[in-house]
């Protein structure tokens, strides 16, 4: 009996610390959750008011006109005007997702601006791959799971830039800055069945680890960034640059800086390599990108040569789209302000080089000249600038500034980059 009442009264003191450890384990996990909450609500709440209202009137203006329903699918068309969201670029991840890749160079004969037949290879794998795992998860199929994808990525990347924008200017202005992503011209595809929100969440958050030092992080992020756009070569640029520095100023040590810089780069690498070898030509990648597209490197001459045709009345370059044209040339009349008030905050080096590389690289390919405002959404450290700039107006002030402009994306980012142009 002695025994048996000694053993009971022992059991519960013995497990006591396991219990308070774990109350305790729970209680700062919910903490930190609670934290976060607390930290990007209002960002992520201010963002999806915006990306609510425009995504509202660009369904109504697409009811409105009926003219998507005398579009190809895949071409602005569709039954429904949520189909909209899935076409263009959207109706190759769609095939990807379901059908996977197959490289090719097939020649085309008979077209002055096309050499080879448009293949999915010029779409690099990462954001397909999410949509065909988030299928087999869901059982939703390539259009949902697009969506899906999208629009969680969209708030990942207003959260990342939210962080970016309040470790240096402030809460206020981290909550403006995922508000004018939410807004700026070429937004319109963020809730769409495109790469760009993943894109720049990926982008935001591999700048922010490096602002805060974490370097393996951040190297991670460029590499899975390099698996999704070619553009990621100034996310690339902007960590190993950044982790350079560190290194040769020893200020995070050797090992991880190192490690950040040297893995980088693989992800891009790999794909462009992987096309080439399936292809059975290494430069297969830019071929297609070229041949079938008409995409390529050219300093700036088609960029400069459109934008004086467009301001002159001139409409007869490959791809004129009037008001897509129109609003990409008033973004580059205001793209240097922009620049300015991002340099005015004295950025960290890896906010510098990765604006510049994504302005430069937007600006220096011969593409569609109106698609300018979406190629230009990864560069959202110049929101930050604008946003520092607006901190001091007042919650109402600010409410009022932002009303119009997030019932008018519906239109400039929506319809016009969807319906009116060619996104």
């Amino acid at each position: 009996m002695t025994t048996a009442s000694s053993t009971s009264s022992t059991e519960p003191s013995s497990a006591e610390p396991d219990d308070r450890a774990e109350r305790s384990g729970g209680a700062e996990r919910q903490g930190r959750f609670s934290a976060a909450v607390d930290r990007f609500a209002p960002a992520l709440g201010a963002y999806a008011v915006v990306k609510a209202t425009g995504l509202t009137v660009f369904m109504l203006l697409l009811s409105h006109t009926g003219d998507f329903l005398k579009k190809d699918v895949g071409r602005g068309g569709g039954a429904q005007p949520w189909d909209v969201l899935g076409t263009w670029d959207g109706i190759w991840y769609q095939r990807i997702a379901e059908n996977g890749y197959d490289p090719q160079l097939i020649p085309l004969h008979g077209y002055p601006l096309a050499s080879y037949y448009e293949n999915s290879a010029a779409f690099f794998p990462l954001y397909p791959w999410l949509m065909r795992l988030v299928g087999a998860v869901t059982g939703l199929g390539p259009y949902g799971s697009g969506i899906l994808v999208s629009v969680l990525a969209s708030f990942v990347a207003a959260a990342g830039i939210f962080a970016v924008a309040e470790r240096l200017g402030g809460f206020r202005a981290g909550v403006i800055a995922a508000v004018i992503w939410g807004l700026f011209p070429g937004s319109g595809v963020e809730w769409a069945v495109y790469s760009d929100s993943l894109f720049v969440a990926i982008s935001a958050w591999a700048c922010y680890c490096v602002m805060t030092h974490r370097w393996l992080a951040a190297g991670a992020l460029a590499l899975a960034a390099g698996l999704n756009r070619p553009t990621a070569a100034a996310v690339i640029a902007a960590v190993s640059i950044s982790a350079l520095v560190a290194l040769v100023r020893r200020t995070d040590g050797i090992a991880r800086p190192l490690t950040a810089m040297l893995i980088t780069p693989w992800g891009l690498l790999w794909y462009v390599a992987w096309v080439g070898y399936r292809m059975g030509d290494w430069g297969g990648y830019f071929k297609l990108q070229r041949g079938a597209w008409n995409r390529y490197f050219d300093w700036g001459a088609s960029t400069s040569r459109t934008f004086l045709d467009v301001i002159t009345g001139h409409w007869d370059f490959w791809q004129s789209n009037p008001v897509p044209d129109l609003i990409a040339v008033a973004l580059l009349i205001l793209l240097p302000g922009l620049l300015v008030l991002l340099l005015r905050t004295r950025p960290p080096l890896v906010l510098v080089v990765y604006t510049l590389l994504t302005v430069f690289t937007a600006l220096s390919s011969n593409q569609i000249f109106g698609n300018i405002s979406r190629y230009l959404l990864p560069a959202f450290p110049l929101f930050v600038g604008l946003a520092i700039a607006l901190r001091r107006l007042r919650p109402p002030t600010l409410a009022g500034l932002f009303a119009v402009p997030a019932v008018a994306a519906g239109w400039y980012a929506g319809y016009a980059l969807f319906e009116l142009g060619i996104p």
